[in-house]
């Protein structure tokens, strides 16, 4: 564990002790804060049937600046080591490739946690500053953070993975925008085609979309907690075996 701990940190660094990462974190909170003021201003103009919360995370403009992050979080990972040369002499010393792939994995996924301070902080000085009730319960807005880190996980082990395919952070940022909007497809199915299709019961429950529309209403379910983090699990499993065939390749 010393040494996962050693690389963990080394990788969480590159986040916070350079521009880079403390762009990614103002560009966060200004989208988190244009999409609450547009969903106000919305609740100003006419009254709403669904909740700050729902209403908040289920915008399209949630939906573009999220997608978005994984691939600015992830795309140098492995891409930048592996362009340098450094990728060879990490898996030539003496460390498990699981561990530099969890430690890389966590350091993105920490990254990626820590964006979501700003929006709670802005939800939770709702009632502070209007001194009126919120209109949302806190069960709405811990749902959709538990199903927004759930989505993380997956999202950021998928960057992982188109990383670690190339040495180009473009073709692995590129890469990962590919994968990422598959997936999101994936969600749309049933909404193009209607439910009647064969395999529609499959197609709503790999939905992204519906996940977070149920649990931003506070409807918490166990399936999609099972179903991120086993397909996460998979794709680093991927990425190991990828990294593994690099490191033992004549």
């Amino acid at each position: 564990m010393r040494i996962f701990r050693i690389l963990y940190f080394k990788e969480l660094k590159t986040y916070f002790l350079t521009p880079f990462g403390w762009l990614i974190m103002a560009f966060a909170a200004l989208m988190q804060g244009l999409i609450l003021s547009t969903t106000l201003e919305a609740f100003e103009n006419q009254a709403q049937s669904e909740s700050l919360v729902h209403l908040n995370f289920t915008s399209p403009f949630f939906w573009f600046y999220f997608l978005f992050l994984f691939p600015v979080l992830t795309m140098r990972l492995f891409s930048e080591e592996n362009r340098s040369g450094t990728l060879e002499g990490l898996l030539t010393a003496p460390v498990r490739t699981w561990q530099v792939v969890l430690s890389k994995f966590f350091a993105a996924y920490t990254a990626f946690a820590l964006l979501w301070i700003p929006a709670i902080v802005h939800f939770k000085l709702f009632t502070t500053i209007t001194d009126v009730p919120p209109p949302f319960v806190n069960g709405e807005l811990y749902g959709a953070m538990t199903i927004i880190m759930l989505m993380g996980a997956l999202f950021t082990a998928f960057g992982c993975l188109a990383s670690a395919l190339t040495s180009s952070q473009i073709i692995a940022g590129v890469v990962c925008v590919g994968i990422l909007f598959v997936h999101f497809l994936l969600g749309l199915v049933t909404t193009f085609f209607g439910d009647t299709i064969a395999a529609a019961p499959l197609f709503d429950f790999l939905s992204s979309q519906n996940h977070l529309r149920d649990f931003s209403r506070g409807l918490i379910d166990t399936r999609p907690l099972a179903y991120y983090i086993s397909a996460a699990a998979f794709v680093l499993f991927l990425t190991h075996h990828l990294l593994d065939y690099r490191r033992w390749k004549p």
